[in-house]
């Protein structure tokens, strides 16, 4: 049965104005937090515009954190290499029993550790943890464009109760109970979404049906190393986003790429970029062979040009797919 949570989302940029604009489009009593020192979003509360949709009067916007966390359900949208540094102010406020749904696809870059690990590190319970997950693009769910995603929980329960909390016509939610999986899946969508880009930005968009099936055999690799089950990589959380990504204009990752292909300046967040590096780390430190992603990791790290990484995957010796 459907109820009207109480929700706030910490974080008002491209993702976390979204949750926010759904949530309250689905019925939720919704807060919108972010920090006050933050240009853009002092312009949005003065406006309630940016520069991808416009949030309703009945959205409340603040910069006190500990008002929003007196809401039910915490929605996170940050930079999710910023995550542990602010988890460690938000709980240093009275967190029991508040539900935290991480919206952000990541892997922290000096540790290696996934998302719902830093969490708990932090001090928030596993059975109160929560992700989102799969494809999604503010500007096509704000023009009415349906989708669908992913919840995962280490409690079955909170998975199933949020997807069905969450779901409406725009956007459908499953549950999928590897979190591991889910995790990966969706961080590794944002590296691969960085090749996808230097393909188009150099022609070659042709190589993107070989990136789509040989990355997600090498994530599912990944995830199978981390305990995971290898079949998530072949569901929402990594391919059913990363093809999403493949053919999208308005991917950051993806446009990164493309940025990077032709060498121009890109100045929006690529969540990509950082994650490369740590997955990268963790493949070297478990021997797990990844040759794409150590190839776009040479390309962002090491000054490798991306022609020279394609013909360096090409020769590489002959195997069965």
């Amino acid at each position: 049965m459907k109820q009207t949570l109480h929700v706030s989302v910490l974080g008002a940029g491209r993702w976390g104005s979204l949750l926010a604009w759904y949530n309250h489009k689905i019925g939720n009593k919704t807060i919108s937090w972010n920090q006050e020192n933050d240009p853009h979003f002092i312009e949005f509360v003065k406006t309630r515009k940016n520069e991808y949709l416009t949030m309703p009067q009945e959205v409340e916007f603040t910069s006190n954190l500990q008002k929003a966390l007196e809401s039910d359900y915490i929605f996170i949208s940050i930079s999710s290499q910023a995550l542990r540094s602010f988890l460690s102010t938000v709980t240093t406020y009275n967190i029991s029993n508040k539900t935290f749904i991480l919206c952000m696809k990541g892997i922290e870059n000096e540790t290696g550790k996934r998302l719902t690990q830093v969490a708990q590190e932090c001090g928030i319970p596993k059975e109160n943890l929560a992700i989102l997950a799969g494809p999604g693009h503010v500007q096509d769910l704000v023009a009415g464009k349906p989708n669908c995603m992913v919840v995962s929980a280490y409690n079955e329960k909170l998975a199933y109760f949020l997807a069905e909390q969450l779901t409406s016509p725009l956007l459908k939610f499953y549950v999928n109970t590897d979190i591991i999986g889910c995790e990966i899946g969706a961080a590794a969508k944002n590296v691969l979404g960085i090749a996808a880009g230097a393909l188009d930005g150099l022609h070659m968009a042709s190589l993107k049906g070989p990136l789509m099936t040989l990355g997600a055999k090498e994530v599912a690799t990944y995830i199978e190393k981390e305990g995971g089950n290898y079949i998530t990589a072949f569901g929402l959380a990594h391919l059913g986003d990363f093809e999403t990504t493949l053919f999208s204009e308005f991917s950051q990752n993806r446009l990164y790429g493309e940025a990077l292909a032709k060498n121009k300046p890109y100045n929006k967040l690529a969540e990509g970029v950082m994650t490369t590096k740590a997955m990268y780390q963790q493949a070297q430190k478990h021997h797990i062979h990844l040759p794409i992603i150590e190839g776009i990791y040479k390309c962002l790290f090491e000054h490798a040009t991306i022609q020279e990484t394609i013909q360096q995957l090409m020769r590489t010796p002959l195997k069965n797919e």
